[in-house]
């Protein structure tokens, strides 16, 4: 189209690790170990969920980093997605993403960071009469709304940030990501070296054989783990502003994620050296206590509280800020591709999507006021592991298709290692529909309600 603005390549291979790990490295780091306690019971189990799950995070990546050097374009999945499939496949995982999977996990990283804020600047409660205001019984939207707002306000204000242009918010991942690494180091070091620290005897290696641990404890226990790696395969959606996409995306998701699981495995050590495996049951049945700032408070008092909370706030921060610059691309892409709305599809003055930024801030900001966190958080996990399946089935479909087409990288270990992610993926599948069947129902409703707008779309393109 004439006139028409295009996406410029001007992130580099530093960048585009810098946006794996910043949407990867959120809560989960400082949360998830107090359940997978509660679950598991024992320190080495503990490790080694953390470590199968990144090594089938690794799997997924690796298989992942094929596909996406080979059709490697702004829009991520949706663009392979579509290559691999059709036109409608495609769409209902664009339209998955805008209804929960990017959406949602926006939301819920908001929500973190004020909820952060407010234990170290309580935040007014507003609108109190209101509290009981309810939406079919289910939804609050008043409750904690001096909290939602703040999570709303920062929705809004990063969002702008990123519709200025993407090397601000480029930089500003940057900036917070390297302050992250720098307060987790200081954390490992200081609290491996401290006098509470027992280093020497918090491993038993007798509970791998105990037979306390089930397959189906230890597979529960793993999804929390999934939790803190999700949010790896965002960097794809903006392969159209990477230089030498091909080359640099397969490099940057297969370094960003082994980088991401050696830092979780140090600050995880660092928590079972420091709490024991009843402290941390405790914590998780506590509720509303968090294992990182336990685990600070054991060696740094009330200081490291102040300390710890800072650092969670900077992470959500990052990650929040990472998600939407990330997020909003495969919206573009559709639109560009007539199956989202033509204003989407607009590039701004400053080259980035600008239209898409701005409406998946709103909704992002809509779904902060429903207040069910956690139920989006498992239709987020039982959703994006339908479509990583999906795209690891396309390497063995694009080698069909495409055998003469050059690839900058082929997944190590081909066949067996994208067979094993796939088995993974209809194992999670299965297993949440049996286990969550409700977060697994609203979760394929929210999904099928694309198809009836994908007919509509095409009906108005015609």
């Amino acid at each position: 189209m004439a006139g028409q603005r295009n996406l410029v390549r001007t992130l580099g291979l530093s960048y585009v690790i810098i946006f794996v790990i910043a949407n990867i490295i959120g809560s989960g780091v400082y949360k998830k170990i107090a359940p997978m306690a509660a679950e598991l019971h024992s320190s080495v189990w503990i490790l080694m969920a953390w470590v199968v799950a990144g090594i089938i995070t690794i799997l997924g990546a690796l298989s992942n980093a094929e596909v996406a050097g080979l059709l490697a374009d702004t829009g991520g999945e949706y663009v392979y997605l579509k290559k691999i499939y059709n036109r409608f496949f495609a769409f209902i995982y664009g339209w998955s993403l805008f209804t929960v999977i990017e959406s949602a996990t926006i939301s819920s990283l908001a929500y973190i960071f004020a909820q952060s804020l407010n234990s170290i600047l309580p935040i007014p409660d507003i609108l109190p009469s209101l509290h009981d205001v309810t939406i079919g019984g289910i939804f609050f939207p008043f409750q904690d709304f001096g909290v939602k707002l703040t999570a709303i306000l920062l929705i809004l204000v990063l969002t702008a940030l990123n519709i200025s242009g993407l090397k601000s918010g480029a930089w500003v991942s940057k900036a917070i990501l390297t302050m992250v690494f720098i307060g987790l180091l200081l954390i490992v070091g200081f609290g491996l070296t401290s006098h509470v620290a027992k280093p020497a005897d918090f491993m038993n290696f007798s509970d791998l054989s105990n037979g306390t641990v089930t397959f189906s404890s230890f597979f529960t226990a793993m999804l929390a783990a999934f939790w803190a790696y999700q949010g790896w395969v965002s960097v794809g959606f903006i392969g159209g502003e990477v230089k030498d996409a091909n080359r640099n995306l397969p490099k940057g998701i297969v370094a960003g994620v082994f980088v991401v699981i050696v830092i979780y495995l140090l600050v995880n050590v660092t928590y079972l050296a420091l709490l024991s495996i009843p402290q941390l049951e405790q914590v998780h049945a506590a509720g509303n206590q968090i294992a990182a700032i336990e685990a600070v408070r054991s060696f740094w008092g009330a200081g490291g509280v102040l300390f710890i909370s800072l650092l969670i706030l900077l992470t959500t921060l990052g990650c929040t800020n990472a998600t939407i610059l990330t997020g909003a691309r495969p919206y573009y892409a559709m639109a560009n591709d007539r199956l989202f709305f033509p204003s989407i599809g607009k590039i701004n003055k400053a080259n980035v999507p600008g239209h898409s930024l701005f409406w998946q801030g709103i909704w992002a900001s809509v779904l902060v006021l429903s207040g069910t966190f956690d139920q989006l958080t498992d239709m987020i996990i039982f959703a994006v592991f339908i479509f990583y399946g999906a795209t690891t089935l396309g390497v063995f479909i694009l080698r069909r298709k495409m055998p003469d087409v050059h690839r900058p990288y082929k997944v190590w270990g081909y066949p067996f290692v994208p067979a094993i992610y796939i088995v993974f993926c209809v194992v999670l599948f299965f297993n949440t529909i049996l286990t969550r069947p409700r977060e697994a129902a609203i979760g394929m409703v929210l999904i099928l309600t694309g198809i009836p707008v994908y007919f509509l779309l095409q009906k108005k393109s015609a």
